[in-house]
């Protein structure tokens, strides 16, 4: 792995925005840089210290995902070098870690797939026994597996706020009856498809959330990333069972860890706001994420 990248620095092309991770950088008028940084956010709010290798695991697995899947719905991925667009002394911010897409209209839906109940599904249920409006059986239990995956979409907010969940209704008024089908089918296929090749190899994906884009000619593609442990909840199937039975979480590959220790922080003897700036993560938190995050890609790709 190369030294940790926090914040890249592409100076010859045009900067668009900084996300959580990623920073997007315009190529022309028709297809964005994508640059996956090591910085690792947690309740909305970045951390200042990165995660080395983080970025090139990211990529490494959505560019996996996006070729498996490939056959349900077109991606953003122009197939073209990265490294090509950057100059020579600017390569090594982007080898490995970036991506050069097609730039596409955004949609404002975060489509959310669950195959089991847990994080904010789980506490949802305990209210209402029902998910973004999906009524679901009684008796169900944290880590439950889910008759068949549900689709509970969000509507995307603004930087540094929390995404709302929303019934499918709601995405019907934000963009028409026929696109708002069309991502609830797509969605759910796309998760079928990967929740079946990640079983193969030992992992469970609980949920997932895909993004969405209209290309020149209105034609839906999926963008952003793809099913890595930043969009996607995987455990691994032989810690499953017993978390299950015990009605606790599994252990999972995603950022749980982090959030995790921020929960039991203490800053001046009381718990941490949620809001910025965030604790400094310890050595030991920054090493068995990173850790986390390998032992994903390594149980997916081998």
């Amino acid at each position: 792995m190369t030294a940790a990248l926090h914040t890249s620095s592409i100076s010859s092309l045009p900067l668009l925005a900084r996300g959580k991770v990623r920073d997007n950088y315009a190529v022309g008028d028709d297809r964005i840089l994508m640059v996956a940084s090591d910085r690792i956010s947690a309740f909305d709010v970045i951390m200042g210290e990165p995660i080395p290798g983080k970025g090139e695991l990211l990529t490494k697995m959505a560019l996996y995902w996006f070729s498996q899947l490939e056959g349900i719905c077109p991606n953003h991925l122009t197939g073209q070098p990265p490294e090509s667009v950057v100059t020579e002394a600017e390569r090594p911010q982007v080898v490995g870690r970036a991506m050069l897409v097609k730039r596409l209209k955004p949609l404002p839906i975060e489509a959310v797939v669950r195959g089991y109940l847990a994080g904010s599904g789980w506490k949802e249920y305990q209210q209402s026994q029902s998910v973004c409006g999906v009524a679901l059986p009684a008796g169900l239990r944290n880590a439950s597996r889910l008759p068949e995956p549900i689709y509970t979409p969000a509507a995307k907010a603004q930087a540094g706020e929390h995404d709302e969940n929303i019934p499918y209704a709601r995405t019907v008024e934000m963009v028409g009856e026929t696109l708002a089908a069309q991502i609830r089918d797509i969605s759910i296929a796309l998760y079928t498809k990967a929740a079946a090749l990640a079983q193969e190899k030992g992992l469970i994906i609980a949920d997932t959330k895909f993004e969405f884009g209209l290309d020149a000619d209105g034609t839906l593609t999926l963008m952003d990333e793809v099913l890595t442990p930043d969009s996607s909840r995987y455990w691994p199937i032989e810690g499953y069972e017993q978390a299950y039975q015990a009605g606790t979480n599994p252990p999972s590959y995603d950022k749980q860890f982090v959030r995790d220790w921020l929960e039991q922080v203490r800053i001046n003897g009381k718990p941490w706001d949620k809001t910025p700036p965030a604790p400094r993560l310890p050595r030991e938190v920054i090493e068995k994420t990173a850790d986390k995050y390998r032992e994903a890609l390594q149980r997916l790709l081998g």
